[in-house]
């Protein structure tokens, strides 16, 4: 029994011998450590910059043809020939379709006939008339004789010319029935086939023609930057540069404003303006909608940062500056327009401060930093 607990005792000496021992390894060791000093926060900052920032307003817009036209027969009998293919570029004159010309052949020549006929009678009445000037001078025959030579010889005169206006509409039918090209452009689908009758001015045209080249962008514009269009309304201004884009950024083609409306649309707040594009490759197509840029403007030297520097907070927008013992502070800046990821600082900040990119979310004023590279 003694032997048992003297090995008790033994046993519990030596924990106690344990514990004491870890417990002052571990004062030790925080003994050592010391007091923490400021922990540093990891940020990416970048560097306020100047530098020419154009002033670009951008509206959504429709692609229209500069010239869209339904051709339609000028006369009517039966299509003899559709002479294009659907899709196709035609120049301005070249024959789409023929009409059957026979009957207009015939009319053509009728009335060259009854030219001729009348001509004869005028000759006839002239000669008259002649003679009756000559024997008026004699007194072998009565004035009211040379009256109405005169008078038969100008009606038949009058026949003559009535006869050349008949030819010339029999003429101008005859040259109707060869279906040309009003326009160059790209035609369409065709709506008639060959062997039907059309009519003069009928409802269906044969086809649509779309001029393509140059080709127009209808869009619209908030009324509040009508000041900003305002200089460049005046007679003798220079153009404004016009960028057309998808939906997803990609330029198609670039052109110039070609007219700003004379009324705004009170149902929208909006005022419509038109741009005309070359259009060389097609780019552009009726109908598509894009995003129309208009350069009003390009500011001199402006103070600009990444959009991203610029913070919201309760006293307004601010930006986390550094200072040169590398802790931050807050300054309320002014933000202007934003353009391509960055932003125009109208006060606030100067060329060359360095602020914070990346990394806000951890800081507070006077929170020591320390640079870091962004992620690529």
């Amino acid at each position: 029994m003694k032997k048992f607990s003297w090995i008790l005792m033994l046993v519990l000496s030596v924990t106690c011998l344990l514990v004491w021992k870890a417990r002052a390894n571990s004062l030790a060791a925080s003994a050592n450590k010391g007091p923490k000093g400021p922990q540093t926060v990891p940020v990416v900052l970048t560097e306020v910059a100047k530098q020419d920032v154009p002033v670009w307003l951008e509206g959504l817009g429709t692609v229209q043809a500069s010239n869209t036209v339904t051709v339609r027969p000028r006369v009517g009998g039966t299509l003899e020939s559709v002479d294009f293919t659907e899709g196709a570029m035609v120049k301005e004159g070249d024959v789409l379709a023929r009409i059957d010309a026979r009957p207009y052949e015939s009319v053509l020549a009728q009335a060259r006939a009854k030219k001729a006929q009348d001509e004869a009678q005028l000759a006839s009445a002239a000669a008259t008339l002649a003679r009756s000037q000559a024997l008026v001078k004699e007194n072998a025959v009565s004035r009211q004789v040379l009256d109405q030579s005169e008078a038969a010889a100008g009606q038949l005169e009058a026949l003559v010319q009535a006869d050349q206006a008949a030819i010339d509409a029999a003429q101008l039918d005859l040259d109707f029935t060869t279906v040309r090209a009003p326009i160059s452009g790209r035609t369409g689908v065709r709506m008639v086939d060959k062997g039907n009758v059309v009519t003069a001015g009928q409802a269906e045209g044969l086809v649509v023609l779309t001029q393509l080249q140059p080709i127009s962008v209808i869009f619209t514009l908030p009324q509040r930057h009508l000041d900003a269009l305002r200089p460049h309304m005046k007679p003798g201004a220079a153009a404004l540069r016009v960028q057309a884009e998808d939906d997803s950024g990609k330029l198609l083609d670039e052109g110039s404003l070609e007219l700003v409306d004379n009324q705004i649309d009170n149902s929208t707040g909006t005022l419509r303006l038109k741009a005309t594009f070359p259009n060389k490759d097609y780019t552009l197509w009726p109908g598509q909608y894009v995003s129309a840029k208009v350069l009003v403007e390009t500011k001199s030297d402006a103070v600009v940062v990444p959009t991203e520097v610029v913070q919201p907070g309760l006293n307004g927008p601010f930006a986390y500056l550094l200072k040169p013992d590398e802790t931050v502070e807050v300054r309320q800046v002014k933000p202007g327009m934003e353009l391509e990821g960055m932003t125009v600082i109208e006060e606030g900040l100067s060329p060359g401060d360095r602020v914070v990119r990346d990394g806000q979310s951890k800081l507070k004023p006077g929170a020591k930093v320390s640079e870091q590279k962004a992620a690529s």
